[in-house]
């Protein structure tokens, strides 16, 4: 039996006490919606003021998500986001199964 190598990261997380280790994984989310947000907008070449226009919410939304500095927002901004990205449906994992959602039907009001 070979013994599993650890890579430094998973070494670190390890050592953290259980409430650093939550709190680690809320912080790399949020990292990751950053860097998924970045790339999209990179891949398509739009501009914050353009993606804010697209998706029909403020400037100061689309920026703050993109660097972010907002810890917390709505998930109406956040669909309203991937529908002016292009995105048409969002995966979601329930026990191991993928859910699709569709995002591109109309928001109601």
């Amino acid at each position: 039996m070979t013994k599993k190598i650890k890579s430094t990261c998973d070494k670190f997380v390890e050592s953290l006490s259980p409430k650093k280790r939550k709190e680690f994984f809320e912080e790399y989310q949020e990292l990751l919606l950053s860097e998924l947000l970045l790339a999209a907008m990179e891949q398509d070449e739009i501009s914050v003021r353009k993606l804010a226009k697209l998706a029909g919410v403020s400037p100061t939304i689309v920026q703050a998500m993109r660097s972010g500095t907002k810890k917390d927002f709505s998930m109406k901004s956040f669909f309203k986001i991937l529908k002016g990205l292009g995105c048409k449906r969002f995966m979601v994992e329930l026990n191991g199964q993928l859910i699709p959602l569709d995002i591109s039907s109309p928001t109601r009001k």
